[in-house]
Order: structure tokens, then sequence, then C-alpha cells
């Protein structure tokens, strides 16, 4: 069986759609459709049910996920362990993320880099995610790790799915909402907003929510977004994730309509990974269920 078969219907099920695993996978659609058919003829067995919206995974499919995801990871094992042994680790990759993003699964894999692979040159640029993604579209950048917009990736790249974290707001202890276990749009527009600076995904998230907003900080970085919170500068509106935490003495709500934040790895669709970026793709991979683990 063709291992690449194993991780499109893996990504099938986590996309909850071939398009969206086609997406993921930098194949077409028919491709990996027929794929997903082979691989249930070779084992005999139906994996999916496919509808208009979207496919599921039959009982058949729901027990070969674990062993299937299993297989997928051996693989990569095997292919990591070959590259180390054969020295392949002397080549350069340029990687670049938004302010959260580099702080959250960047810097740490650079940090691996530095001490596993010290014969592995770098570079890593920060910027909002539409900048970043045209980056790499250009050709400057590798790989990059940027939160998703709820829009298609620009022409001749692909997104995978890395983690997500539900959207909410800091506000200060004495602020009239920090009594309060969750809000929605309509209270955080009652006040000035601190928000990321327009370009990200943030950004995009409120303009489409509440047009008319008071952004009285557009900021560089989640941490500078907290800062002017603390300052009072207003509500500010940011992702939870576990591992990047708050000032000391902010009140972070969950937005309750609002659809949770997305990380994903980009990289181009018509280009084939060096050998070093793969070694990293695999880093940034297993950094990614790292916090998705903390996360459950």
């Amino acid at each position: 069986m063709r291992v690449e078969r194993a991780r499109y219907f893996l990504a099938a099920v986590s996309t909850g759609s071939l398009r969206a695993a086609a997406e993921a996978c930098g194949v077409s659609q028919p491709t990996i459709g027929q794929q997903l058919t082979l691989l249930e003829e070779e084992l005999d067995a139906v994996l999916l049910t496919r509808s208009r919206t979207g496919v599921r995974t039959t009982p058949a499919g729901e027990a070969l996920v674990g062993p299937l995801t299993r297989l997928v990871a051996a693989e990569d094992a095997v292919r990591e362990a070959a590259l180390a042994s054969n020295g392949t680790y002397q080549g350069r990759v340029d990687l670049g993320g938004g302010s959260v993003t580099v702080e959250l699964v960047v810097a740490p894999v650079v940090g691996r880099l530095l001490t596993e692979h010290p014969g592995l040159r770098f570079s890593v640029r920060e910027g909002s995610s539409a900048d970043i993604e045209r980056a790499v579209a250009a050709g400057d950048l590798d790989l990059a790790v940027v939160t998703t917009p709820n829009t298609p990736p620009p022409g001749g790249l692909t997104r995978r799915r890395l983690l997500a974290a539900p959207l909410g707001v800091h506000v200060r202890p004495d602020h009239p909402l920090a009594r309060r276990h969750e809000v929605t749009w309509d209270d955080v527009g009652r006040w000035p907003i601190v928000t990321m600076r327009p370009g990200t995904v943030l950004h995009q998230r409120l303009r489409t929510r509440l047009p008319d907003a008071e952004a009285t900080v557009e900021a560089m970085s989640a941490r500078t977004v907290q800062t002017m919170v603390a300052r009072g500068a207003g509500v500010g509106l940011l992702a939870r994730f576990d591992a990047l935490t708050s000032l000391p003495g902010l009140v972070w709500l969950p937005l309750a309509d609002a659809d949770p934040v997305e990380v994903g790895l980009v990289q181009r669709t018509d280009s084939r990974p060096s050998r070093s970026a793969l070694v990293v793709r695999r880093l940034i991979g297993a950094r990614a269920e790292e916090l998705a683990g903390r996360a459950e």
C-alpha cells in the first residue's frame, strides 16, 4: 500500500472535505478522490461516505484512523533517520510567520535546529499573514507558519492546518466585561478596541464583524496588544493559545459567536521542498502537535 494514500485519507478525515484535503496536500481534487478509491480497493473496505457537504468516516474508516496515522508517522521517522545518516542537514531554509506564530511555533523549532542540526542554516522573517504569504508565493521564503484567513489561499500556495485556538478579548480586571464568562461581538463593539495591524487575520476578523469599531491601537505583536490593554487603551482582541501567556492581571474572555483562529503551514504548490526544508517541516508539525496536546 502506498503510504501517500494514507496521508490523503487522514487529510480528508481532518478537513472533512476532499477539496480542502486536496489543497492541504498540494494535489488536485480528482487526484485525491482517485487515490482514496484505490486505497479502499486495496483494503477492501469503504472508508469514507461522500456527500455535497463533505466526507465522513465509516465505521471501517474510523477504525483505521489510528493504524494509518501510525503508518504515516513511521514513514516520517524512517525518512528523517535516513536524512540524518546521510548528513543532509547542510542546506538553508528561509522561514516566515506572524508575531504570534513566530513566538509559538517558529522560535521553538529554531531552537531545536540550533542544537540538533547545527549545520543547517536558516533565516526567519516576521510580518503580517498577507505579507508572508506573498513572500512564499514569490519564492523568497520556503515555508511559513501563519494564522490563516477564511479565504482560499492565493494561487500557487497550499495551506495545511496545524492547530486552532478560540478567539476572545483581554480586559483589565476592573473593566465591566471582566465579570462575564464570555462575550459576543456586539459586547466588544461597545468599547475601544486594541487589535493587530492591517494585513493580519485578527484585523480582518474585526473589520468583517465590526466595520465601524473604534480601533484605538493597531499593534505589531500580541504582547503590544496586551500591554496597551493593561494601560487602559481598550479591549484587546486576541486568540487564546495556552503557550502564549497573558500579562499578569489581565482577564481573557472567549468570544462566543466567533470561529476559532487557525494556524497553518504555507508553501508553494509547484515546488518540491529540499531535504532540509522537509526536516524543518517535520519539526514544525511536531511542535504543532505538542501545542494541540496542551490545549486538550
